[in-house]
């Protein structure tokens, strides 16, 4: 019997590693037909980042170079680790958008949205903000996760605050074509029932996969509430997504977290920062915070 045993518990390692072992061999294949890289694009193209390139093409290597090149060029005219944050922080003055001081109970990075508080007219700074806020997201991912958590708030929503159409797919595309396997989930908490509506418009420009990682949740929802409770610590969650925590969003700590981190993101990519803003200075000497800021809309 200890003979077959061992033989069964061969094949159950082979099993387990034959999955890794054609990961593996799809990065090799999709990085030898990138050809040689350099700078940016060499830092950009790590395994793990061509691995979600492969995952978001179902491992077609051919359609993975293809979305890949496109990025790559992408982020050479757009260069979006260059965006610092005295660029969009207006964006940011009501706390429509910010990355929360906890994560779920996964350890992933959580970006908190509040579409009610839209403060501004110009749709291509509200793109920016969002992709500085991705950029910032990334570069402060836990070791070993790559991807994060939405949380938006639909308080004060109105179609009067909500984004044209054309502006949401424009976001969508950016999202979906140079973010892959980013998101890991994305609670839509209590949106009204006029939100339907755009809903369905837009989610014709998702992904399927994609679609299927939003979640709509409901605080009188038994279901809902149990979600959540699965994704979070509910002594972490702020109280506007049915949580126990009180939630501020203080600006000016935010604009210091965000200045340390363009320091952060200068030094990652290699390049003197030389876009600094009014809070650069001091962030650049100034240590980080010892307790999580206050996070509260204005």
């Amino acid at each position: 019997m200890s003979i077959f045993w061992r033989r069964g518990s061969s094949l159950q390692q082979q099993e387990k590693e034959q999955p890794e072992l054609q990961s593996e061999s799809k990065v090799n294949e999709l990085k030898g037909t990138l050809g040689p890289l350099s700078g940016r694009s060499l830092l950009y193209c790590t395994d793990a980042c061509l691995r979600r390139y492969l995952e978001a093409r179902n491992w077609n290597v051919e359609k993975a170079k293809k979305m890949l090149e496109e990025t790559l060029a992408w982020r050479s005219s757009y260069k979006p680790e260059e965006i610092r944050w005295h660029e969009v922080a207006v964006e940011g003055e009501t706390g429509k958008l910010f990355r929360a001081n906890f994560h779920d109970r996964a350890g992933r990075t959580v970006l908190i949205l509040k579409p009610g508080l839209q403060n501004t007219t110009s749709m291509d700074n509200q793109i920016k903000h969002l992709v500085y806020l991705m950029e910032n997201a990334m570069l402060n991912l836990p070791e070993g996760q790559e991807e994060m958590v939405w949380l938006i708030d639909f308080t004060g929503w109105s179609f009067t605050t909500n984004v044209p159409v054309r502006t949401a797919k424009d976001t969508i595309n950016i999202l979906q074509d140079h973010y892959p396997q980013r998101l890991a989930v994305a609670f839509l908490y209590a949106p009204p029932r006029i939100f339907q509506a755009f809903w369905k418009i837009v989610k014709i420009f998702m992904d399927p996969k994609t679609v299927q990682k939003v979640k709509f949740v409901y605080p009188k929802n038994k279901e809902s509430v149990e979600l959540m409770r699965s994704y979070f610590d509910m002594d972490n969650l702020p109280a506007e997504f049915g949580g126990k925590a009180t939630m501020k969003y203080d600006h000016e700590d935010f604009s210091r977290l965000m200045a340390q981190d363009d320091v952060k993101a200068a030094k990652f990519w290699g390049f003197d920062d030389q876009k600094t803003g009014g809070y650069a200075a001091s962030a650049a000497v100034a240590p980080e915070p010892s307790k999580p800021i206050s996070i509260t809309a204005s």
